[in-house]
C-alpha cells in the first residue's frame, strides 16, 4: 500500500480536530466542565486519546477553542442569513442577538465558558478566538465606529457582561432586558435583529451542531 499524500494526511488531521471540538461542545453542554474528561471527549469524537494532547495543551484549552468555534460560527450564520444586508446597525443587532442567544439556549456550556475565562490562562489564542474577534471587529467597523481599536473591546466587554448577567445562578437577568439595554446603548431599533417575540423555534436545528464543525467530506472529496 502506497503511503498517504501530505494533503490526505492534512485532511485527516483537520477532521480529527473538528470532531474533538464538536465533542467538547456537546459533552460540556450536557454534563458540565468538571464532569467531562478528555477521555470522554476522545471517545465521543471516535479519536485515540493521545490525539487530544497532540492538538490541545489540555481540557480547558480544548473547551475554550470549541466554544469560540461555536460562537464565531453562530455569529457568522446570523450575519449572513437572509435577507443579506450591509447595514451596519442591522448587523450589530444580529451580532448582539446571536451572542445573547447562546446564553439563552446553551446556558450550561456558556456558564462553563465564562468561568473558564476567569482561570489563569484567560483567553486562549487560537484560530477560533481570532475569527470571533475578526467578525466582531468588522461588525463594529460597519456600524460606523470612529475608533475600532477602542470600540471593539468595549462591545466585547458589554457582550461578556450581558452573558454573565444572564447566567448568574440564582439571580439571572432576563435576556430581553439585557438586549433592550444594549440596543439603547447603540441606538438600535427593537425590530432589528431577531426580537424575542419573533425568534425562530429553538428546536429548529435540534441539538445538532454538526453544521458548525467541518467533519465531513469537502466538495470533490479528499
Amino acid at each position: 500500500m502506497s503511503p498517504r499524500s501530505a494533503s490526505v494526511n492534512e485532511e485527516l488531521r483537520r477532521r480529527s480536530r473538528e470532531r474533538l471540538l464538536q465533542a467538547a461542545v456537546e459533552l460540556v453542554g450536557e454534563h458540565g466542565f468538571e464532569a467531562t474528561t478528555l477521555g470522554d471527549i476522545a471517545d465521543r469524537a471516535g479519536s485515540a486519546r493521545g490525539l487530544v494532547s497532540y492538538y490541545f495543551p489540555g481540557k480547558r484549552q480544548l473547551v475554550q477553542s470549541a466554544v469560540h468555534r461555536l460562537m464565531h460560527r453562530t455569529l457568522e450564520e446570523a450575519l449572513e442569513r437572509e435577507p443579506c444586508t450591509e447595514d451596519g446597525r442591522e448587523r450589530l443587532a444580529r451580532a448582539i442577538d446571536a451572542i445573547l442567544g447562546l446564553a439563552r439556549d446553551r446556558p450550561v456550556l456558556m456558564r462553563q465558558h465564562m468561568a473558564g475565562l476567569l482561570h489563569a490562562e484567560g483567553f486562549v489564542q487560537c484560530p477560533e478566538q481570532r475569527r470571533l474577534a475578526e467578525l466582531l471587529s468588522d461588525t463594529v467597523t460597519r456600524y460606523g465606529a470612529q475608533d475600532v481599536s477602542a470600540d471593539y473591546p468595549m462591545l466585547r466587554a458589554l457582550l461578556m457582561g450581558a452573558v454573565y448577567a444572564a447566567l448568574v445562578p440564582g439571580v439571572p437577568m432576563p435576556v430581553p432586558l439585557l438586549r433592550a439595554e444594549l440596543f439603547r446603548r447603540y441606538r438600535l431599533d427593537w425590530a432589528m435583529g431577531v426580537p424575542p417575540e419573533s425568534r425562530p423555534d429553538p428546536a429548529a436545528h435540534g441539538g445538532d451542531l454538526s453544521r458548525f464543525f467541518a467533519t465531513g467530506d469537502r466538495p470533490g472529496g479528499a
